[in-house]
């Protein structure tokens, strides 16, 4: 079993940036491909960014590329979203997800989660 905790989310204004942080225990994460994802109110949860278990190839929504990075370090077990340039429609709760193999970009998919943190940006 892998626990997932993200962290890091909070309010900020639209051009702000944020880190958010994605620790996982129970079992090294190093080989699993980890994703983030959102969910804002009333919508279906969207794939955000995706990373593969060496960390060499990396997947963005067109509408956060070149805005986001994600990254993780093995070594600490932990998985980041850095978010530049934010905008109010990056409002959503954020989730860390790890699975086995490739990174996909349906939900569904993935073997774990984590419970979310909030992203909030004002205009």
């Amino acid at each position: 079993q892998v626990q997932l905790v993200e962290s890091g989310g909070g309010l900020v204004q639209a051009g702000d940036s944020l880190r958010l942080s994605c620790a996982a225990s129970g079992r090294t994460i190093s080989s699993y491909a980890m994703g983030w994802f959102r969910q804002a109110p009333g919508k279906e949860r969207e794939f955000v960014a995706g990373i593969y278990w060496s960390g060499s190839g990396t997947r963005y929504a067109d509408s956060v590329k070149g805005r986001f990075t994600i990254s993780r370090d093995n070594a600490k077990n932990t998985v980041y979203l850095q978010m530049n340039s934010l905008k109010p429609e990056d409002t959503a709760v954020y989730f860390c997800a790890a699975i086995q193999g490739t990174v996909l970009v349906v939900d569904y998919k993935y073997d774990y989660w984590g419970q979310g943190t909030q992203v909030t940006v004002s205009s």
